[in-house]
């Protein structure tokens, strides 16, 4: 089953409403010297965030991008040798491949056979410092898989752990490493899949102990794929809740679940699957528009703010998920 879910607009109610300061830090997106925003949070029974900030985050548009490049403090000495260092990405139909973003061309390891219940299929991925895939699959499982040769074997994650079902994933260092984070992007939208809905919003899993984590829920995106930086960033692609089909590339932060900024991409469309990862210093999404039938990659890249389709798959290959090493380049 390819990631194919529907927007859908939500209205939140807001009661016992508390006021609470919030700043952004420093990176792709600008910084908050000034007032910071306000996050307006219901009560524990709730369980709703919704924030403004002096940028009209809720009336307005978000923050802009800031091109300026990462800090180069990033912890090194234990990352792999380049091979581990590529673009990871899973097909629906359980094809694993590298994707060179310096050549635009894909390399196939081969096609993965994780201990998944009969007719799952790989729905989204990540891939830790090491270069080891993590693919969620729509059995609600996460497998561990081999980006060398594809060896898979089932993680000790539970499934639905706070009503999470399907998400996209991506890790991001602590601290600026070694050790990092696993971050999900549930969706309450499992269009087409016959299952209960799941939670939404973001959480983080431990990678050794994988117990979930609530952060929280920012009304405002859905469908979101994630993708993380060796300095410690997160970010996301998805599309707004508002019910049209525009995509968007924003900064997520990770004690709120909110986005800090965001980069509206109007020619873009998730299409029947979607994936994204860091790396060089730009964002690669791989979309696969509805009137094409196969994957597409545009790059953003921040420095010039431009947006353009670098490579594409074999026709009929629709890819569902993208990882890469946090110790990949970063710019």
């Amino acid at each position: 089953m390819s990631r194919r879910r529907r927007a859908a607009v939500r209205h939140v109610a807001l009661t016992s409403l508390v006021l609470v300061a919030c700043g952004s830090r420093t990176g792709l997106f600008g910084d908050e010297d000034g007032p910071g925003g306000i996050i307006i949070e219901a009560d524990a029974s709730v369980d709703v965030r919704v924030r403004f900030d002096a940028s009209g985050f809720i009336d307005g548009e978000p923050p802009p991008i800031d091109a300026r490049p990462p800090p180069v403090d990033v912890y090194r000495a234990d990352c792999p040798d380049s091979d581990a260092l590529l673009v990871y990405t899973i097909t629906n139909d359980h094809r694993l491949q590298s994707f060179d973003p310096a050549a635009g061309t894909f390399r196939d390891v081969g096609r993965i056979s994780c201990p998944a219940s009969p007719g799952a299929t790989p729905f989204s991925m990540a891939v830790d410092r090491k270069g080891t895939a993590y693919i969620l699959f729509t059995d609600y499982k996460i497998y561990r898989a081999s980006t060398s040769n594809g060896a898979c074997i089932e993680t000790p994650y539970v499934p639905r752990q706070s009503n999470f079902a399907r998400f996209g994933m991506g890790f991001v260092t602590i601290a600026g490493g070694p050790e990092e984070r696993l971050y999900v992007a549930g969706d309450d939208d499992n269009v087409g899949s016959g299952d209960p809905n799941g939670a939404r919003g973001i959480a983080s899993i431990d990678p050794e102990t994988f117990k979930l984590t609530v952060i929280g829920d920012d009304p405002r995106f859905d469908s979101a794929e994630l993708t993380g930086t060796g300095d410690g960033r997160l970010f996301a692609f998805y599309r707004h809740t508002d019910g049209f089909g525009d995509s968007y590339i924003g900064e997520v932060d990770q004690e709120s679940g909110f986005i800090r900024a965001e980069r509206h991409l109007p020619t873009v469309e998730l299409g029947q699957g979607w994936a994204f990862a860091f790396w060089g210093g730009d964002f690669y999404m791989f979309h696969a528009p509805s009137s094409i039938g196969a994957t597409l990659i545009t790059r953003w890249r921040p420095a010039d703010d431009t947006v353009e389709t670098v490579a594409s798959a074999p026709p009929g290959t629709i890819i569902v998920g993208a990882g890469v090493s946090t110790c990949a380049p970063q710019n």
